[in-house]
């Protein structure tokens, strides 16, 4: 039987904690060679796109696909679980599952590219939407934060979500009056917009410092300047493969010689044990594009808890 789990299905049962969990092991298993990863490929149609993504993750016992359509301002996720058996076990709606794993990747980064901290840290948000409130759930799970700093360009929307993700968090969360201000002296940088040029100089980031670009999956998208990526110590990708096609920041820095491929590390490589954190303090550099690996990780966590829960339906296929 194959069980589909709507929106409000993955709502009730979605737990961060377990995600990150999750997605580290699977990017484990990457670095390993035990799961594999295909990057996202893209049809683009009059007025739409389709967007198709898939992988294997044998320690969650699951391969699967995600698929999305972004037509009429509107973006339908979902995603494609089948057992190792080969047989259908899930069809999830995967917009909340989808912040949820993009946020865990982020914190799972963090966790393995910060050194140990003594003090509690200070994290900046560039971007205050719906991923970004998953950037904050995240890292607030696995750092010790200080303040958290938020900067959009709405300063109404910077406010709310100040004013909510202190509450939710409670983690100090201030509104910056402007992107410089939220960066200047923060330990960790988070990037989630879907801005198409920098957001933030080069000059601002302090040393040593965790910057992460996590809004950017095209590559005519850029967050970060050329000038950064050059003066970062480590740079470090979720999958080489899939910063190749998407990676806005880089092939542009690539493209005007401020970066060579062969100094990109993959965060797979960083969870088994293959890199290590520089002994001198430096810029880190961690580019997230998003993998199916990281959905189906999310998937192999959220559907054990529906199905214990009754939660969605079950359908007869194949």
């Amino acid at each position: 039987m194959t069980r589909i789990l709507r929106e409000a299905d993955v709502e009730r049962v979605i737990d961060m904690d377990a995600v990150v969990g999750a997605v580290a092991a699977a990017m484990r298993e990457l670095g390993e060679g035990k799961a594999q990863n295909e990057p996202r490929r893209r049809a683009f149609a009059p007025g739409a796109l389709l967007n198709v993504m898939f992988a294997t993750y044998p320690g969650g016992e699951c391969m699967g696909l995600k698929a999305y359509t972004v037509a009429a301002g509107k973006v339908r996720f979902l995603v494609t679980v089948f057992g190792l058996d080969g047989a259908m076990r899930a069809l999830i709606e995967a917009d909340k599952m989808g912040a949820y794993r993009t946020g865990a990747a982020s914190a799972v980064a963090a966790r393995a590219l910060l050194p140990e901290s003594s003090g509690p840290l200070t994290v900046a948000l560039i971007g205050s939407g719906q991923q970004a409130r998953t950037q904050a759930l995240a890292l607030s799970r696995v750092l010790s934060i200080g303040e958290m700093r938020v900067f959009s360009r709405d300063p109404a929307h910077r406010e709310a979500f100040a004013s909510e993700q202190s509450a939710a968090l409670g983690v100090r969360v201030a509104a910056a009056s402007s992107a410089e201000a939220a960066v200047r002296d923060a330990d960790v940088v988070v990037t989630i917009t879907t801005s198409t040029e920098p957001v933030l100089s080069a000059d601002w980031v302090k040393v040593p410092s965790l910057i992460i670009g996590a809004g950017s999956n095209f590559p005519n998208r850029t967050e970060l300047p050329a000038d950064l990526v050059t003066r970062a110590q480590a740079v470090v990708v979720d999958q080489l493969a899939v910063a190749r096609l998407e990676s806005g920041d880089l092939i542009q820095a690539v493209g005007s010689g401020a970066l060579a491929w062969e100094r990109v590390t993959e965060l797979g490589t960083v969870m088994a044990g293959g890199w290590k954190v520089p002994a001198e303090p430096g810029i880190t550099l961690f580019e997230s594009h998003g993998l199916a690996l990281w959905d189906l990780a999310a998937a192999s966590v959220v559907l054990p808890k529906a199905i214990e829960q009754g939660l969605g339906e079950e359908v007869s296929l194949f």
